[in-house]
């Protein structure tokens, strides 16, 4: 069995994300993508993400239709920052055998090396860069490559400034954002992820 985990704090999850997620199930013939919201990522400390629930939520409305698409919450169940081989061992120990890949973003390559046990990560996993068409770090990992200008910075921007989030990401994703009042805060006070 072929899985990646697609690890991240999804503040909020977008059509970006989604797209290229369903480009890796294509190209590396992946039985699953399980998405995992992080609770606190350790390099994203300087921002508090929008509360775990919401974006738990969040992530479930956004993969619910996706047959191939799953959601893991073992990282919000944790407590402390999220670490990444904390949950690639949880997930080796319960499903033996699997073929493990790990989705990242172009912009966490730079940081890999300072990842917790990146060296014993990088033997468990098979990274895969899923790029939006920007340039990053040099890396001899797989791309799943697909040309998507949509970040949840901007997403934050928008909705804190009272513009459209239509299109940029689901309808189900859209309509939390809006009851629970997520994002109405300074959009200039939002660092980029």
């Amino acid at each position: 069995m072929k899985i990646a985990l697609y690890g991240g704090t999804f503040d909020p999850i977008h059509h970006g994300h989604l797209i290229l997620a369903r480009e890796a199930v294509e190209q590396l013939g992946l039985d699953r993508v399980v998405f995992i919201p992080a609770a606190q990522s350790p390099h994203k400390l300087a921002r508090a993400p929008e509360p775990a629930v919401a974006r738990l939520e969040m992530v479930r409305a956004a993969v619910s239709e996706e047959a191939r698409f799953e959601v893991d919450d073992a990282e919000m169940r944790r407590a402390g920052p999220s670490f990444t081989i904390d949950t690639v061992e949880a997930w080796l120990a319960r499903v033996p055998g699997i073929e493990l890949f790990y989705l990242i973003g172009h912009d966490n390559v730079r940081e890999l090396p300072t990842w917790r046990r990146f060296g014993e990560l990088r033997r468990l996993v098979q990274f895969v860069v899923c790029g939006r068409g920007e340039n990053g770090a040099s890396h001899d990992f797989p791309v799943i490559a697909r040309r998507v200008d949509i970040s949840a910075t901007d997403i934050r921007a928008r909705v804190a400034r009272g513009d459209s989030i239509r299109y940029l990401v689901p309808d189900a994703v859209r309509a939390i954002i809006a009851a629970r009042g997520l994002y109405q805060g300074n959009p200039s006070s939002t660092p980029n992820n």
